[in-house]
């Protein structure tokens, strides 16, 4: 078997597209499909199937996937293996929620590639959870801890968030000294139907249910808040990026989450990966902590 036929597999898995795999791969679509027919004849099994939304898995391409993906793994391991220890190089991809990917991960990331002149990162902030099975990210950070999956989970560290919103809108509105007040004040947060997961449902836990400006992007929201716009509730650790906001009643209302690194399982063996991820981790610790000492 062709390593080379498993690469292409590997990357029409995941993008579930011909054009797609052929474009990262600087191929052309017909000869990705001249590709992946010939793996499917020599191993006797259909491994995908085409619908209007592109190319999926068969269930025969679903179990080789987990293969294929064992075999980029072995090989990924040969390479840090000839090179040696040296400094990290290449390209990693993170993937996080946009509030961690805009205010904490570039200054973290940006020390440990100072330290490192050849390695490549890439931020891929989504409002969703990240799909590290079709490697749209190497490793990623998240807000819930996953239960299932061939996955490796560490806690990275918690964070705080609270209310907060600008002077000039608190001149304009009633004064606020109970979570009773907010009541008559327009509130700045997530559309209720987009939120992705449970832990950043945050206004429900403080009781409010109605959301007249609403965004899926915390960098919005923030921008909401800076702009006077209404009352939100925000990571302590984004507030020194927007230093005109102020918390309101922090010793009343105050939520705490955390940020798990997820990997894929056999990510493990890779040397050059468990390398980054120690710095990542450190360096999520130490800047989260500096910010929220800011506050």
């Amino acid at each position: 078997m062709d390593w080379d036929d498993l690469r292409i597999f590997l990357s029409v898995a995941r993008s579930e597209s011909l054009s797609a795999a052929g474009k990262c791969l600087h191929i052309d679509p017909a000869t990705v499909g001249r590709r992946i027919a010939r793996l499917e004849d020599a191993i006797g099994a259909r491994l995908f199937t085409k619908s209007p939304r592109g190319y999926a898995l068969t269930e025969e391409g679903t179990r080789f996937l987990n293969h294929a993906i064992r075999a980029e793994t072995a090989m990924e391991g040969a390479r840090e293996a000839l090179v040696g220890p040296e400094g990290l190089s290449g390209q990693i991809r993170v993937g996080a929620p946009d509030g961690c990917a805009n205010y904490l991960l570039p200054q973290v990331l940006v020390a440990i590639c100072d330290a490192n002149p050849g390695l490549e990162v890439q931020i891929v902030a989504l409002p969703r959870v990240i799909n590290l099975s079709k490697r749209e990210a190497d490793m990623a950070i998240a807000v819930s801890c996953p239960t299932a999956g061939r996955l490796t989970i560490q806690k990275l560290t918690d964070y705080h968030l609270h209310l907060a919103a600008h002077p000039d809108y608190l001149a304009r509105h009633p004064v606020i000294r109970t979570p009773e007040d907010l009541k008559a004040h327009r509130m700045v947060g997530y559309i209720p139907d987009m939120i992705f997961d449970k832990e950043l449902d945050y206004l429900s836990k403080i009781g409010t249910t109605t959301v007249p400006l609403a965004s899926n992007s915390v960098s919005v929201q923030l921008n909401w808040l800076r702009c006077g716009a209404g009352i939100g509730i925000v990571h302590d650790f984004a507030l020194p990026a927007a230093p005109g906001l102020v918390r309101i009643i922090p010793d009343q209302i105050g939520l705490t989450r955390a940020f798990w690194l997820i990997r894929h399982a056999d990510d493990g063996r890779v040397e050059r990966l468990n390398r980054f991820a120690d710095l990542l981790v450190a360096g999520i610790r130490a800047e989260m902590a500096r910010l929220e000492l800011l506050i």
